[in-house]
């Protein structure tokens, strides 16, 4: 998909801008002291001085105006080409709440209940299996396929209760059987890798357990089924253009690859250029408009993504969504429910495609009961506090991001600052 170039609206500049300093202190009315803001990029460019991090980005906003924009070190050390503000970056898990929006909306439209079986509109779930482990004294692990109870539905997938992992059951021989099946060659149209997704047993029942894997591909499938348009188009003409965000998309054309963040993968304490086919792929046109990971965006166009949840669905008189879909989606819909790999981390539920705090004295860290907040495996990640009235944006590129403190850092750095 190809982006055009846009003319943004002068609100955009000025949500965008820096305020100056008031003589209260903070920054225009904001509320966070620019003394202590000045404590990230201490802590930022000490992580590029010491090789940790090649660059990053940090954005903050709170009531609706940004106090802190701030690049630091390198889009791609090699080259000595610094990191700026219009830098693109691999979204990667960053996509799904974007997913989340595209669904919630054709469920406002009244296209389908959250409660109704993902078959009734993808029928290839019909009749699903899943897998059960058993350990047998003479013969070893035995792995036999068993009827699930009941249909995955769509609440299921929104929350990633459906039984779908990335890396599917195992077969007789121990090995990945999405592997086998090529669930996750990007070269395939999203209709066909859907269609292997459900050729494979579930890792476990529907709505017994959360486990992290491609719930949100098989979504971006249901709304191309749905809405009658591939899932590229649906998200340009319904959220991307809607919002102003220009560098959003599944490729990034050549006129912008000089803004194309380099990738890199850790190196000890350190970093190195990384050799993934992500280093280059995504400057080829897309063939697989997935809904979990396909993504690239700015600092920016993210930006907009998260006021328009936090103003309750609506940025600049376009209305997305209606505040109590926000609410739906920022609630927590966990509960008690055994988690597999738990992302989350202590104190946080999970609502439609977002991990959701219970609040400072379940999670031990800084923040808000309700904050929302989600990120993508090269490290980038956002967080939504509606009590605060804040967001915040880091951007980073490593992959696998196997040390999360940095992102987690700025958002210990940007609570901090608030002042109020």
């Amino acid at each position: 998909m190809k982006l055009t170039k846009r003319i943004l609206p002068i609100v955009l500049c000025c949500l965008l801008a820096v305020a100056a300093p008031g003589q209260n202190g903070t920054t225009n009315g904001t509320g966070l002291a620019p003394e202590r803001l000045a404590r990230i990029g201490a802590v930022m460019n000490e992580h590029v001085a010491k090789g940790r991090i090649a660059g990053a980005i940090g954005l903050i906003a709170r009531r609706g105006k940004v106090s802190y924009f701030e690049s630091y070190g390198f889009q791609d050390k090699e080259a000595s080409i610094p990191m700026r503000e219009d830098t693109i970056f691999r979204m990667y898990s960053m996509t799904k709440p974007i997913t989340g929006v595209a669904v919630l909306m054709l469920y406002e439209e009244g296209k389908f209940f959250l409660t109704d079986p993902v078959s009734k509109y993808l029928p290839e779930f019909a009749n699903m299996k899943v897998a059960v482990v058993e350990n047998d004294a003479e013969t070893g692990k035995v792995i036999r396929a068993v009827p699930a109870l009941r249909q995955i539905t769509i609440l299921d997938l929104l929350r990633h209760t459906s039984g779908i992992d990335y890396r599917g059951p195992q077969d007789t021989d121990g090995k990945p059987i999405y592997e086998k099946l090529g669930t996750n060659n990007t070269d395939q149209t999203i209709g066909e890798m859907v269609k292997k997704i459900a050729q494979a047993p579930l890792v476990h029942q529907p709505g017994t357990m959360w486990e992290y894997g491609l719930s949100m591909d098989v979504l971006a499938r249901l709304v191309e089924v749905v809405s009658g348009k591939t899932y590229d188009k649906f998200l340009e003409e319904r959220i991307f253009k809607p919002l102003a965000m220009v560098d959003t998309g599944y490729n990034v054309p050549a006129e912008k690859a000089s803004r194309f963040a380099r990738l890199y993968a850790p190196d000890g304490q350190t970093i190195k250029p990384s050799t993934a086919p992500a280093q280059s792929a995504y400057l080829k046109p897309a063939v697989n408009f997935g809904g979990g990971s396909q993504l690239v965006s700015t600092a920016r166009d993210y930006m907009r993504f998260c006021q328009m949840l936090l103003n309750g669905g609506e940025l600049d008189g376009v209305r997305i969504l209606s505040r109590k879909s926000v609410e739906l989606m920022s609630a927590d819909h966990l509960g008690d429910m055994p988690r597999g790999a738990d992302l989350m981390g202590p104190g946080y539920g999970f609502g439609l495609t977002v991990a959701v705090s219970r609040g400072v004295g379940r999670s031990g860290a800084t923040g808000s009961a309700g904050e929302y907040f989600w990120g993508g495996a090269a490290g980038t990640r956002f967080w939504i506090d509606p009590k605060e009235q804040m967001i915040g944006i880091f951007m980073i590129q490593i992959l696998p991001h196997t040390n999360l403190t940095y992102g987690t850092q700025f958002r210990q750095l940007a609570y901090q600052a608030i002042s109020d």
